[in-house]
């Protein structure tokens, strides 16, 4: 790490001088002098004060070189006010009110059910199922540090009533494409579990109550209800009475074409910041609508795994609006992360923007999980 020196002095600090005791009594003139004397002092070692600790803020946000060819830097991008206005910091929990509520969390080995919904390229398969098979530590074979799998163990911190926690084990146990778009190009919340309902029928794979997620991926040309406006991905359970069984699911879209400045943040901004915000970043793989939806898929997992049912952790008092693990966190994916910063984060030797590495040479930025322990964000990549 390359030492960063300082412009700013203690030798220039000007310390307010006082008269000495006197036992004649002053005149009004006098006094009048000696306050205005003692004000002027006082107001210079402030400037001088504050002088000193811009330019120690200036430093800290300077690109500080690591032992390889990435660089660890914090770019300011601008706020996402579209989804949520309340940004949250890596602070303290002094206002998260994170509950457990008694409901089970998957300790299990988790099987993940892949549902590809359209049309997907190839190429886009592979980098999402890198992702997901990077998470388990059975899979990371030698990716270095940070990786995908050190950031699901603040996942696997969270525990059910029992003391089990959730399983480090996850793997893709099976995959299922529906190229026909057999429930249309729109999509619902109550209709996504018809498309899961046809995969099940299928039997492309088994209904596995015990272990089993179901994770449901549309392609860039299927439109969902409240997608872009209200959300970028979502998890629930199915009902019995639409697919036969409780099952728990996520869905996450492709943005790509239809709103990256909302959910593949930061790989696009807002269309309003054009003229004179800060640019976006460069996505790690080079698929700014995929690398966006690794982290929302990073996200929805997390919360899936610490929430199926709904009853489980998160904050609040409504479980039918609640914030979970990955919620906390949102927009934040490394040290000093906040107010437009998404954080220290990493760029390679061509300008790719990332916090973890994963198998096959994969890099993805994730955003960060709220710790139990640490009862802050927390991500592998951390500086402190």
């Amino acid at each position: 790490m390359a030492a960063v020196s300082s412009p700013c002095s203690l030798k220039h600090f000007i310390y307010p001088s006082f008269l000495p005791y006197s036992l004649r009594v002053p005149s009004l003139a006098e006094i009048v002098t000696t306050m205005l004397s003692l004000f002027t002092n006082l107001l210079l070692f402030l400037s001088l004060l504050i002088g000193l600790c811009n330019c120690r803020v200036t430093t800290t946000n300077e690109e500080v070189q690591t032992l390889n060819t990435n660089t660890h830097f914090n770019p300011q991008v601008p706020p996402l006010r579209t989804l949520s206005s309340s940004k949250r910091f890596e602070g303290s929990s002094e206002f998260v009110k994170l509950k457990y509520h008694m409901g089970p969390v998957l300790s299990s080995p988790i099987n993940i059910y892949l549902i590809w919904y359209g049309k997907w390229p190839q190429s886009q398969k592979l980098l999402i199922k890198d992702f997901l098979n990077s998470i388990s530590d059975d899979h990371h074979r030698a990716s270095p540090s940070p990786s995908v799998s050190d950031w699901w163990r603040t996942v696997s911190l969270y525990t059910d009533q029992t003391g089990a926690n959730i399983s480090r084990s996850v793997s893709i146990a099976g995959e299922y494409s529906d190229l026909r778009y057999s429930h249309g190009t729109h999509l619902t919340r109550l209709s996504v579990q018809d498309v899961i309902a046809t995969a099940v029928q299928a039997k492309p794979f088994p209904v596995d109550h015990r272990n089993g997620i179901y994770l449901i991926l549309t392609a860039e040309d299927v439109t969902m209800e409240d997608f872009c406006r209200a959300v970028c991905g979502f998890h629930y359970f199915t009902f019995p009475s639409k697919v036969g069984y409780t099952l728990p699911y996520a869905w996450v879209g492709n943005s790509g074409k239809q709103c990256p400045e909302v959910c593949a943040y930061p790989f696009a901004v807002p269309g309003y910041m054009g003229g004179g915000g800060p640019g976006h970043l460069t996505p790690p793989n080079g698929d700014v609508g995929v690398d966006g939806m690794v982290s929302v898929i990073g996200h929805e997992l997390a919360e899936l795994s610490s929430n199926p049912l709904v009853n489980a952790w998160y904050a609040g008092e409504d479980p039918t609006a609640p914030t979970e693990i990955g919620d906390l966190c949102e927009g934040l994916y490394g040290t000093g992360g906040g107010g437009g910063y998404i954080g220290s984060v990493m760029k390679d030797g061509e300008g790719r923007t990332f916090n973890l590495n994963g198998r096959n040479g994969r890099k993805f930025l994730v955003q960060w999980i709220w710790s139990p322990v640490l009862k802050a964000c927390a991500g592998p990549n951390a500086l402190d």
